[in-house]
């Protein structure tokens, strides 16, 4: 049964974790000691969310070194809100399906302002058009009261998009040409994990 408080419901019925992955521990003992108990995971989330307009800025304006630092963080707090999630019984609907929409409205903000520059149109429009089917398809299960949330397909796939936009950014700040087609790559590979992704219904 979920746990719930006198505050916003949608911050606060909290759910147990089926399961807590070795990541998950390892955060806990080092990370997330530095959240107080007070700072749940949906305030991570929503972090991301107001993050992301400055993070695009910086992108759009060339502050290169200052973006790839800010993005990462930002990137980061990705698994910081899920384990904390899971090790601290903090799960939600709300974060059930914001978490992975403010991981898909980071990861489009940087489609348009970086990999649509420096790679290719048709690689950007792939990217941000399978992200989109996928909030569409969560949507229409979410109307048919089905479960939303992300799957491991889509935590790869995720994880993929911010190597690739780390290694894109790293190979424009050291000028190193030879890292365009890995990050090209990575960026192909995570495409592939979302088609995957919503193929076995996960966001």
């Amino acid at each position: 049964m979920p746990i719930s408080t006198s505050h916003d419901s949608h911050h606060r019925e909290f759910e147990p974790a089926e399961k807590i992955f070795w990541h998950d521990k390892l955060l806990a003992k080092t990370f997330l000691k530095l959240f107080p108990k007070s700072l749940i995971p949906n305030h991570l989330t929503a972090f991301r969310f107001a993050a992301t307009p400055f993070v695009t800025f910086l992108m759009f304006y060339d502050y290169y070194y200052v973006g790839l630092v800010a993005f990462l963080l930002v990137a980061f707090t990705d698994a910081l809100d899920g384990s904390m999630a899971r090790t601290r019984n903090q799960i939600t609907e709300w974060g059930k399906i914001y978490d992975p929409l403010a991981d898909k409205v980071l990861i489009g903000s940087m489609v348009f302002a970086i990999v649509l520059k420096y790679i290719d149109f048709w690689t950007a429009i792939i990217i941000v058009l399978i992200e989109i089917i996928i909030i569409v398809a969560a949507w229409i299960r979410k109307r048919e009261g089905r479960v939303v949330q992300a799957n491991i397909w889509g935590k790869i796939k995720m994880n993929l998009q911010v190597l690739g936009v780390a290694i894109l950014l790293f190979s424009v700040i050291s000028k190193i040409e030879f890292l365009l087609p890995l990050a090209s790559g990575t960026l192909y590979l995570a495409i592939a994990f979302a088609v995957v992704s919503l193929l076995t219904y996960g966001i």
